[in-house]
């Protein structure tokens, strides 16, 4: 399975903000959708991201009021990104390897949409359980006459 694959089947939906915004309004663009990340944009390319781990981040440095943070001021400027066709075993190894939760997939320089974590286990569940289906009926559905599996 790809990458492709997953955000076909997640859909196209993208919440994005701004570095100017202030960093209030992204958080609560974030409650509202119930997304942990946002793509930050700017000029109409992606200028970084912004994840619950910056924000929290923010919210510490500045003893619980970020009020007059800027998002741009806390954002991960140069996000690890994926490719499209990206094989999702690859894309766990990275998501681990880099401890990223949300990554922007690129189709050169076009940004195709956001893999969560949760996406990704969602799209392994959902392979894994079409698989034992299709074993079970074809063990269920076995030729007569023939040795069946040991």
């Amino acid at each position: 399975m790809q990458v492709r694959e997953i955000l076909r089947v997640k859909g196209s939906a993208l919440f994005t903000a701004s570095p100017q915004q202030q960093l209030s309004a992204a958080v609560a663009a974030m409650a509202e959708n119930d997304v942990g990340s946002l793509v930050v944009m700017s000029g109409g390319k992606m200028a970084g991201m912004l994840t619950f781990r910056e924000v929290l981040q923010a919210v510490n440095a500045h003893k619980g009021g970020p009020e007059s943070v800027l998002v741009g001021d806390v954002m991960v400027s140069d996000p690890v990104t994926v490719a499209p066709d990206m094989e999702v075993d690859d894309l766990r190894r990275l998501m681990i390897e880099k401890h990223s939760r949300y990554l922007p997939v690129m189709d050169g320089t076009t940004l195709m949409g956001v893999i969560s974590f949760l996406d990704v286990a969602k799209a392994v569940l959902e392979e894994q359980s079409f698989e034992n289906r299709m074993l079970k009926n074809y063990i269920r559905n076995w030729p007569e006459g023939e040795k069946g599996p040991e």
